[in-house]
């Protein structure tokens, strides 16, 4: 059975805090850009904690509570964050000025070139620089249609052997370029990198990866993962479960086994408010979780995704392949 530990961490700045629960949701840049209507450069710049390249606070203040209704989370958090940290920062600047000296006035006159741009000069290399431009950007769009995307896998190795139920598949792929992962679409940063959490079943698991591009050209590749992974099966047999997944007379906790058939599926999983699992579980693979007051999950296909509770199978999370959302196990 999988445990999960929590580590303690430092506050997190804004745009440590923006950048976390936008991964957590599985968000790019881009994604969230278009479902907020936030420029994406702006929230770029949330994140980075580029402050200075906002516009006025009062626009920002308008981003942060967009984007807070948007990731579900207290707008008034995000603000209060921003408006110390701005002022900190602005507080900084001002006291590097301060102890600037003002570079002394130079004295000699400034020689002029005898070069002189005429107004017929900068058409003409405007007009060089706009041929040459779109001369570029044809060449470039010619080479992405006839080839194929760029797909590199980082890990792991083919024929890779490991003792637990789940790997980290992590690669590089095309700008703008979508992955699956047999067959799931998976998450793919606006850099081309991807990086997914995968449930492995006992044995040999096929994974394959493909890449495809705008132009639907694609390139796959296989790899072989064997997990030596044993099961183990435990929890009380006769408890009695409730239609909404309630279980009576549990006093140490609860115990969650989630089995995926027919694979793959996207679930996430959270513990008592902490994120303990989001990613890909193949078919046949097995995943537990324990908690002391509640369990919510996540699936992309809720018949596909059977749940154990405390030890009482309750059978699939829904009748169809329609996702589930905040599938919600409690105490009592």
């Amino acid at each position: 059975m999988n445990t999960f530990t929590k580590k303690t961490v430092g506050t997190l700045t804004l745009g440590e805090k923006l950048k976390k629960l936008r991964s957590e949701r599985r968000m790019s840049l881009g994604e969230a850009s278009r479902n907020t209507r936030i420029q994406k450069k702006y929230l770029e710049f949330l994140e980075e904690g580029q402050y200075s390249n906002l516009p006025a606070d009062v626009y920002v203040r308008g981003f942060l509570r967009s984007y807070a209704d948007f990731l579900g989370v207290d707008e008034k958090i995000l603000v209060k964050l921003y408006e110390k940290e701005n002022e900190i920062k602005k507080n900084l600047e001002k006291r590097e000025n301060s102890g600037k000296k003002k570079p002394p006035t130079a004295g000699k006159t400034i020689d002029v070139s005898s070069f002189v741009f005429t107004p017929k000069l900068i058409t003409i290399g405007l007009l060089i620089l706009l041929v040459s431009g779109g001369i570029f950007y044809l060449y470039k769009e010619i080479g992405s249609f006839a080839s194929t995307p760029r797909l590199v896998i980082l890990g792991p190795e083919n024929n890779y052997a490991t003792e637990g139920n789940s790997i980290t598949v992590e690669g590089i792929t095309d700008r703008d370029a979508r992955v699956f992962l047999n067959g799931q679409p998976i998450l793919v940063a606006d850099d081309g990198k991807f990086r997914e959490s995968v449930s492995l079943q006992s044995g040999t698991n096929s994974i394959n990866l493909k890449s495809v591009n705008k132009f639907n050209k694609e390139i796959s590749e296989n790899l072989t993962v064997q997990s030596n992974y044993q099961s183990v099966q435990e929890g009380p047999e006769d408890q009695s479960v409730g239609q909404s997944g309630n279980i009576s007379d549990q006093q140490d906790g609860m115990d969650m086994e989630i089995r995926v058939d027919p694979g793959p599926v996207w679930v996430s999983v959270e513990a008592d408010g902490n994120l303990v699992f989001s990613g890909t579980m193949l078919e046949g693979s097995v995943q537990s979780f324990q908690a002391k007051n509640k369990i919510i999950i996540n699936s992309g296909k809720g018949n596909a995704t059977f749940i154990k509770f405390n030890g009482k199978d309750i059978g699939s999370l829904g009748e169809n392949e329609k996702a589930i959302r905040g599938a919600t196990f409690t105490q009592h």
